[in-house]
């Protein structure tokens, strides 16, 4: 009897495969410092690939390796970032232009149309709506059409 529920239980394993410790392979971080070297490789002694130069900036990890992290941004450059230079945070850049309103609804007073490309620091998020920050602004925008996390 304890070997047939073995065998059931081995079926049911492959069948349906549960891993509690997996982590999904693909993760947004942000550039800790204005200036970031993006390398071929993943090491000091690979030659830099080019340089972001703006703090804050969304990336998605796609590969990691030691100590340096393979990435790939909203352009689709991608190349290795040492983890020194990176950080957990809440950022996102908007792939369409949107307005940024007072309140987390269309039908409140619009501050200001924010353009494509724009950086945003991501304050909180409610349902489809995101509390962020652009230089002196400080409002909510539709979370669509953004390349980044929130």
């Amino acid at each position: 009897m304890s070997v047939r529920k073995l065998l059931i239980l081995l079926l049911l394993t492959f069948i349906f495969p549960i891993n509690i410790f997996a982590k999904e392979n693909n993760y947004y971080l942000i550039l800790k410092n204005n200036e970031v070297n993006v390398r071929y490789g993943p090491g000091f002694d690979y030659p830099i690939k080019y340089v972001y130069k703006k703090k804050n900036l969304p990336i998605k990890v796609i590969d990691k390796k030691e100590n340096f992290r393979r990435i790939i941004d909203f352009k689709k450059n991608s190349g290795w970032i040492h983890v020194s230079q990176l950080k957990k945070g809440k950022s996102l850049i908007l792939l369409k232009d949107q307005i940024l309103f007072s309140k987390p609804t269309r039908y409140s007073k619009p501050i200001l149309k924010i353009l494509k490309g724009r950086l945003l620091l991501v304050k909180k998020c409610k349902k489809k709506w995101c509390k962020v920050k652009t230089e002196d602004y400080l409002g909510w925008i539709v979370i669509n059409n953004i390349w980044g996390t929130y």
